[in-house]
């Protein structure tokens, strides 16, 4: 062994010892907070009210304790400051979570806490107190190697043996890592124009813009475990969203916030925002385009705004000695009066007596007068006839119901005058006709419907109860399906209301996809919020992309913008990124073209000339099967939407490769299948990639993914700077 290893090795051990005390430590918390969670159960039993509160904190408490404390496992110590002597003689290690010892002096700081910036910070050329930096690599709970820099040489001067440098450096170890299908914290390689996001003012909206690669959603991740650090009661009562393009996204991040000890957010894709709801379905381009733009809002307001298809168009009925009669046009403007007042279903409990006042100025008899106003409405209010027809004429709704109703063709073209043209309602139709599920486009246009309809009236407690606005009992008004959502003293809450949608904080991710009517549901849920919202213009796939912006600052509401652009491309080889750079400013592309910091020689490999049928799939294969030989990691296959249930079938043939994609032949029997996170190689199209990254690429076809949209040219793009390590297009 040579004295370098020798030398490597003794500071392992030295790290090893210090990280077998934390562990010691970590697990002395985790019987502590499971002692707390036994006496809590043991207060439930005190027999008084006092005992049952406290029996309840205390286990949400432990709970979360415990959580956290099981998540911080892996990698637990990352890393250690060694401070000039004058400061400090003793190191402060870095790590997940905070933890003190018995003493209850500090023994790990958690990376959140201000006494950890430094170790993002500083430089050799503002060293900010530090002399040696160095990262600890972990695997579970032992030391493998560790990674030193020396910031400050003068400092150093005569601690040579006391501190010897060991290792490259921790962020270019951390570069050449092999992928695997999630993705991983940064938390020990921050660098120092990321840290400045992460810790930016929590208020207002927070933007991290850059090119591929410089590590936009890992900061942003970051960012939300360091909020929930610095103001938890906030944030957590609140409730923290993170939304993601897509499913396959959403399981790539699902792991980095609970490494860094955060379980409190709440993780969507761009199909499951509304609750209740999960799609995963895309509707082709073209269709997408109409149901994302911005004139959809007025349409679907409308919509939600029309009687009912069946509802009466007439109400008569015979009162003493007068026909009492609402015909079609009183009806529409007893709607509209209606529809003035709110939201359609908060109006349900007006319903009864906005008829009953335009029946009873029609009775003008003697005989009909003498009784008085509150026979007439005890009459009507008994007979079924009545009660019946008002169930009827305006019964309560939900979105999915109204969104059903646009599969009519003619209650779409009435709706849709002067908003979209007869092109616009054929891809409509034609969408909502082909299909038996919603797709991710659908959705934003269910959450405008529930918004436009208001949600229903909250149930009686007692249906005893009078409401003192009608001065009628509450449990006489129509039918028991009205008196179900019928308002009154006493009303219990539902377990969701749209008012209750807002978070404290909102993340987007990819958020130049984000089309207008998306950008006006997830706005909903973040009109009081804080946000960091991370992307980059030149990879968007929406085609007008003025609009989407107007929806964006409508969304923001004004609020205060911390701009932060990160100019380093951590993730592909310089070779890579200059051969997706090139085709960028080939095709006319405006991208922002960060500087690639790790070079590994291999140029990408284009196939080209290669014919459809056994030629490409031969050409496909032997490129999957030479890629996964020379990368430890993953493999994507990037395919055109249209030959994805065809790869899918291929890759399920190659027995070379059987072992690696254990779902492939489950996939292969659906296009829109997504391969289990255990599988090395998948079959992806342009779009799925949002957001991924891979050691290797091989792009099928690159211009039919080019062809398929208007926004093609940017998937592309996105497509080429998927790969870390090495990349095939074959043409």
């Amino acid at each position: 062994m040579s004295d370098q290893q020798s030398q490597e090795s003794r500071e392992i051990a030295t790290e090893q010892a210090f990280v077998d005390r934390v562990y010691v430590q970590l697990e002395a918390s985790a019987r502590n907070a499971e002692a707390i969670a036994r006496e809590g159960h043991a207060r439930g039993g005190l027999g008084h009210e006092g005992g049952l509160v406290e029996r309840d904190a205390m286990l949400f408490q432990a709970a979360k304790r415990i959580a956290q404390l099981d998540a911080a496992h892996e990698g637990l110590v990352f890393g250690r400051l060694d401070l000039d002597a004058e400061l400090d003689d003793q190191p402060r290690y870095i790590g997940r979570i905070g933890l003190r010892d018995d003493d209850r002096d500090s023994l790990l700081i958690d990376w959140r806490a201000p006494a950890s910036a430094v170790f993002y910070q500083a430089t050799a050329v503002d060293p900010r107190g530090v002399v040696r930096r160095r990262v600890l690599r972990s695997k579970g709970r032992d030391v493998i190697g560790v990674e030193d820099e020396l910031l400050d040489a003068e400092a150093y001067a005569g601690r040579e043996e006391e501190l010897p440098i060991i290792g490259e450096g921790a962020l270019i170890a951390q570069l050449s890592r092999a992928r695997d299908r999630q993705m991983h914290s940064i938390v020990a390689t921050i660098q120092a124009e990321q840290d400045q996001a992460i810790r930016a003012p929590g208020r207002g909206v927070v933007t991290i813009s850059g090119g591929p690669g410089v590590g936009k959603t890992v900061v942003a991740l970051h960012r939300a475990a360091y909020l929930l650090y610095t103001d938890r009661r906030r944030y957590e009562s609140g409730g923290v969203l993170i939304v993601g393009p897509s499913g396959v996204f959403m399981s790539y991040i699902a792991r980095v916030l609970p490494s860094l000890g955060e379980t409190a957010v709440a993780l969507r894709s761009l199909g499951e925002v509304v609750d209740g709801l999960k799609a995963s379905r895309h509707d082709d381009p073209a269709v997408a385009a109409v149901k994302g733009a911005a004139r959809m809002a007025e349409m679907l307001r409308r919509a939600a705004r029309q009687a009912a298809p069946g509802a009466p168009r007439e109400f008569r009925m015979f009162y003493r000695d007068d026909v009492l009669t609402l015909d079609g046009r009183r009806l529409g403007e007893l709607r509209r009066q209606l529809l003035s007042q709110g939201r359609r279903n908060r109006q349900l409990p007006r319903v009864a007596q906005t008829l009953l006042d335009a029946l009873w100025r029609q009775v003008r008899s003697e005989r009909g007068r003498e009784r008085g106003r509150e026979s007439f409405e005890d009459e009507l209010l008994g007979d079924d006839r009545f009660l019946d027809f008002a169930a009827a004429w305006w019964p309560p709704l939900d979105a999915p119901t109204v969104l059903g109703w646009l599969r009519d063709a003619e209650f779409l073209a009435r709706v849709s005058d002067g908003v979209l043209s007869a092109e616009d309602q054929r891809l409509l139709l034609k969408s909502w006709g082909d299909a038996s599920s919603l797709s991710v486009e659908d959705v934003p246009l269910v959450d405008e419907l529930r918004y436009a309809l208001g949600d229903l009236p909250e149930k009686p407690a007692d249906e005893r109860d009078v409401d003192p606005e009608l001065g009628i009992n509450v449990a006489e008004l129509l039918t028991a399906s009205d008196r179900e959502f019928a308002t009154g003293p006493g009303w219990r809450p539902p377990t969701h209301r749209i008012e209750d949608d807002p978070y404290a904080h909102v993340l987007i991710d990819e958020a130049q996809d984000l089309t207008p009517m998306q950008w006006r549901m997830v706005g909903r849920r973040g009109r009081t919020a804080s946000w960091t919202i991370v992307g980059d213009p030149a990879q968007s796939s929406w085609p007008v992309p003025a609009e989407s912006a107007a929806a964006r600052a409508e969304a923001l509401d004004g609020k205060e913008i911390h701009a932060f652009h990160l100019t380093t491309n951590y993730r592909n080889s310089s070779e890579i990124y200059d051969f997706a750079a090139a085709y960028a400013e080939r095709v006319g592309l405006d991208a922002d073209l960060p500087t690639a910091v790790r070079s590994t020689g291999v140029e990408p490999v284009e196939i080209t000339g290669v014919a459809d049928g056994e030629s490409l799939e031969a050409a496909t294969r032997a490129e999957v099967v030479r890629l996964a030989g020379e990368v430890g990691g993953t493999v994507g296959i990037v395919v055109p939407v249209a030959r994805r249930s065809e790869v899918n079938a291929w890759l399920a043939s190659w027995p070379e490769l059987a072992a690696d994609a254990p779902s492939a032949r489950a996939a292969a029997a659906d296009a829109s299948a997504t391969p289990s996170g255990d599988d090395r190689v998948v079959v992806l199209t342009g779009l799925d990639t949002k957001g991924l990254e891979f050691d290797a690429i091989v792009v099928v076809r690159p211009q039919e993914i080019e062809d398929e949209s208007a926004t093609g040219r940017a998937t592309l793009y996105v497509v080429l700077t998927r790969a870390t390590q090495l990349l095939t297009t074959i043409s």
